[in-house]
């Protein structure tokens, strides 16, 4: 790929996404636009960072930034912070909101669904200890095709073999040939909604638990730092942010510190 093609698609990715992008991730660049040269029957990837220039073709300019923010993820990904959140953090909201029976959570880089429907059967599991409660649950992402798939809810068995233990399957999913369904009663329990989290969040509303593991990695340290502080402006004093085990808010903002003896699990700071 030429310096100046990749300078182009590297600037761009950025500004929409916040992702940056090093010389040594050209090898990505090329493997996830490809098959959008092919769908826009460009000739290579040069003309594409010229479509990209004139700005004209908003649908291209979306694909792009969808292909570059699409990642992986699985139910139950990485363990601890699920069983943080069952063990350490419901129980406090289950007394500390016990006046309003309400909790608000966000999952806010959602990808295909894993994390928000992982969160609403943990909730469910809970049963009889959340009669009465209203639990929402809010899924956002920037990729509008990998809502959709969230939406959707229908799993292959590869997704629901990675981490899912078979009760959770059996009990919260329905086998369709080879695919799996989530049942509508967690379906229902969680809102999707496509947003940037470089954008404001003013319509957010307030939120007891915020989940963004393994996002901010991909940003830089302006953009994590705007990042954290504005979802520190979604929270109270009590919200609890999760954020994936290769990040932390230490060095970047004082707005967020760790919960003592909890890894990847931050408290309101000053």
């Amino acid at each position: 790929m030429e310096p100046a093609v990749f300078t182009v698609l590297q600037e761009y990715v950025k500004k929409s996404s916040g992702l940056v992008l090093t010389e040594d991730k050209a090898y990505l660049l090329e493997s996830r636009l490809t098959p959008l040269v092919r769908q826009y029957q460009l000739p290579d990837i040069a003309a594409l960072s010229n479509e990209i220039k004139k700005a004209a073709n908003r649908p291209l300019l979306k694909a792009v930034t969808d292909a570059m923010t699409t990642n992986e993820t699985s139910f139950l990904r990485d363990g601890k912070p699920f069983d943080n959140f069952k063990k350490i953090m419901l129980p406090d909201l289950l007394q500390r909101n016990a006046a309003t029976k309400r909790i608000r959570i966000w999952s806010s880089a959602c990808s295909s669904g894993q994390e928000p429907y992982t969160l609403a059967m943990l909730l469910k599991e809970e049963g009889t200890k959340l009669a009465g409660w209203t639990i929402e649950i809010l899924a956002t992402d920037l990729s509008n095709d990998i809502l959709e798939k969230a939406k959707k809810g229908e799993y292959s068995q590869f997704e629901v073999q990675r981490g899912l233990p078979v009760t959770m399957l059996m009990k919260y999913f329905v086998q369709k040939e080879d695919r799996w369904q989530i049942k509508p009663e967690i379906q229902q329990m969680i809102t999707f909604r496509s947003a940037n989290l470089l954008e404001p969040y003013v319509t957010m509303g307030k939120f007891d638990v915020i989940f963004c593991r393994n996002v901010l990695i991909y940003f830089d340290a302006p953009t994590k730092k705007d990042v954290l502080e504005r979802m520190r402006g979604t929270g109270d004093a009590n919200t609890y942010l999760v954020l994936g085990g290769a990040e932390t808010v230490i060095g970047l903002t004082d707005k967020w510190k760790p919960l003592p003896n909890v890894s990847g699990t931050y408290i309101p700071g000053v």
